[in-house]
């Protein structure tokens, strides 16, 4: 339990920053016994609990942090209401009036809100909404303020009514997610709708429910006194309040897997050994919530989340990496690429960013290291943890590093960033056209090491199958974190794909291509390869690259001046190439001729191939049929890159629109 401990004491560590907001899609570090919901309907009711008015919610200020119970903080179906803000299936007392069609929970929601209000640690607000919801007029304030909306039947509508609509107002079916029923039909329920309460009470600044630190406190105060059991903690080895159960929405606010659970007395989760679920495993009312409060909040603020389809096409949450300090302290994603790491991201789309030099790009990478390094201490511990789902009510921890030292930490992801770096093409991003009105994509070029991710689509394809590639991204953790060296059968699917050209389209080959080079660099740490084109290098592999390239350039630049556009020769037999090199280039040379007579005799490219054969030696090396290893890429992008940059603006023009 060891991952527990840390989240307890990382959550302890950062008590001021509870309840804060910094941006929409990251979740705040919860208090305990609380959790959050997205919002549809705001209610506002006087300190009488007297109506005022009601409103739809917009998306971007849905958020809300609400009181709960263990029950409900868990809760994936059944009856197990939230004890303030809820869907109108338990705060509406009208709920069946108005067409209903689950059971109405309000009797228990009015019930546990009840027990809250007549207890010593009531709150004013509170007790508004209750003395609200007793007149079972919920429904009917909505309907009458317009925020909910009925048919001629009197009932709530399940879907928007045909016509136009005005898209300056914001109405209920905006926000509901819908879903098909039973005929087949898709709808927007109505009832479905969850609602928050906001309470004026004279000389109270704050009337939003979900923001008064007082009313946090009092729910509090008044859950934990009412739970009465102890258990020894495996935690922290003391006798504390036991927990019923264990928080879920680790992941996202519809995340009900959890990563502790018992399925009642009948699914055999710990009969045969124990008696009960608590001593199978015995946790802290207060330490649980704490801890998946902690991880909840970490997940959302520097987690990466890799989705993936379910059934029916859905997507789902998946693969889960989360790196942090037990500080709380801002360190580097483990699964981010070098441009994300130094900041080039969150530049504005009118400050353009072009390819740095590699020593540039290692410059600003070790100042971004330090600046991490300055904020953290060597006594800070990082934790790194990897979570997936095992079903769809149950988490696992696929893996786990804990007290690795700041500086070990920093020294590794520099490590990985800059053995494994390489140039890129690929990465783009939206750009508003603001003379146009619309979001045009650029391809972005940059130095540095791919994010997994990309790794694992360049080594299986871009289609490849979620589960393969959670798998890869699991299986590269350990050489970012741990230093290992990275899986060879990865290294050699990715070199195999970017040697089929002709099987993908100019995008992808190119990012295949380019992570292939990074990889196999990353492998081959040993023999030294550069970025750059390296003229001394006399290996047969990379020979034999060079001679690809610039076969590829000569043919391209002369279909350029006649107009034509199709594959080279070259690409098309690259394949071939890789697997028989001699054989192959005697085809691919004996069809330069021609091209060769449309730029008057390309002297510059037959010196070129010239000057690189007689590198050969012994000759036998140029003669052998053995297949090539993913040397060949290396030399073959980097004979690329060099022509491109020694290219005439005629050239730079043709590699631009490649």
């Amino acid at each position: 339990m060891s991952w527990m401990q840390k989240l307890y004491e990382t959550y302890e560590n950062c008590q001021s920053v509870i309840g804060k907001v910094t941006s929409e899609k990251e979740v705040p570090l919860l208090p305990i016994c609380h959790t959050t919901n997205k919002a549809q309907i705001d209610i506002v009711v006087d300190h009488h609990g007297n109506f005022k008015r009601a409103r739809v919610v917009p998306k971007d200020d849905a958020r809300t942090i609400i009181p709960c119970t263990e029950s409900s903080g868990g809760r994936t179906s059944g009856e197990a209401p939230h004890p303030l803000c809820d869907k109108l299936q338990y705060v509406a007392k009208d709920y069946a009036e108005y067409g209903g069609s689950k059971d109405s929970y309000f009797g228990n929601y009015e019930s546990e809100l009840e027990k809250w209000c007549t207890s010593q640690y009531r709150h004013p607000k509170a007790i508004a909404v209750f003395e609200y919801i007793k007149r079972g007029r919920v429904i009917e304030d909505l309907i009458a303020y317009k925020v909910l909306i009925v048919g001629d039947d009197g009932k709530l509508l399940k879907q928007r009514i045909s016509g136009k609509k005005d898209k300056k107002i914001l109405d209920i079916f905006d926000l509901l997610p819908g879903r098909l029923n039973k005929k087949g039909e898709w709808e927007n329920w109505q009832a479905d709708a969850f609602i928050r309460w906001e309470v004026e009470i004279p000389d109270d600044k704050c009337s939003k429910v979900w923001e008064d630190k007082t009313l946090w406190d009092s729910w509090i105060n008044h859950y934990s006194n009412i739970k009465q059991d102890k258990t020894l903690c495996y935690v922290t080895g003391k006798e504390l309040l036991g927990a019923e159960q264990h928080p879920a929405k680790l992941r996202n606010d519809g995340d009900k897997a959890k990563l502790i659970s018992s399925n009642d007395t009948a699914g055999f989760t710990f009969r045969g050994r124990f008696t009960n679920a608590g001593q199978a495993c015995g946790v802290g009312f207060e330490v649980t919530q704490k801890a998946h409060g902690a991880l909840r909040w970490l997940i959302s603020r520097q987690g990466q989340v890799f989705r993936v389809k379910g059934d029916g096409g859905r997507i789902e949450q998946g693969l889960t990496v989360v790196a942090w300090a037990k500080s709380g302290k801002t360190i580097p994603k483990v699964t981010d690429d070098s441009l994300s790491i130094l900041g080039f991201d969150d530049l504005p789309d009118d400050e353009p960013f072009t390819v740095s030099t590699a020593q540039d790009v290692a410059i600003r990478f070790k100042n971004r290291m330090l600046g991490y390094a300055s904020e953290l201490s060597n006594t800070d511990n990082i934790m790194v943890m990897g979570l997936d789902s095992s079903s769809k009510g149950r988490l696992a921890i696929t893996y786990y590093r804990e007290n690795l030292k700041a500086s070990d930490f920093l020294q590794r992801i520099e490590n990985w960033h800059k053995t494994c770096e390489w140039i890129h093409e690929y990465r783009y991003k939206d750009i508003q056209d603001k003379a146009n009105r619309k979001n045009k994509r650029f391809f972005q070029p940059f130095i540095g090491a791919p994010a997994p991710i990309n790794i694992a689509e360049a080594a299986y394809g871009s289609n490849v199958d979620d589960k393969l590639k959670k798998a890869t991204v699991e299986r590269l953790l350990p050489s970012i974190i741990d230093g290992h060296n990275i899986p060879r059968d990865i290294v050699e699917s990715a070199v195999r794909r970017a040697c089929n050209r002709a099987g993908m389209e100019g995008w992808e080959w190119n990012k295949t291509l380019s992570i292939a080079c990074a990889l196999y660099k990353k492998l081959n740490g040993k023999e030294g390869y550069s970025m750059a084109l390296d003229p001394n290098r006399k290996t047969r592999d990379y020979l034999y690259g060079r001679l690809l390239a610039i076969a590829d350039r000569l043919e391209e630049h002369a279909l350029y001046k006649a107009g034509e556009k199709r594959d080279t020769n070259a690409a098309r037999y690259m394949q071939q190439f890789a697997e028989r090199p001699n054989r192959t280039w005697r085809q691919i040379y004996l069809s330069l001729s021609s091209y060769m007579a449309r730029l008057g005799g390309a002297k510059y490219y037959k010196d070129m191939i010239d000057e690189v054969m007689n590198k050969f030696d012994p000759i036998e090396e140029f003669t052998s049929d053995k297949p090539l290893s993913g040397e060949f890429l290396l030399g073959y992008h980097c004979q690329r890159q060099a022509l491109w940059l020694k290219g005439s603006s005629t050239d730079k023009h043709e590699s631009e629109t490649d």
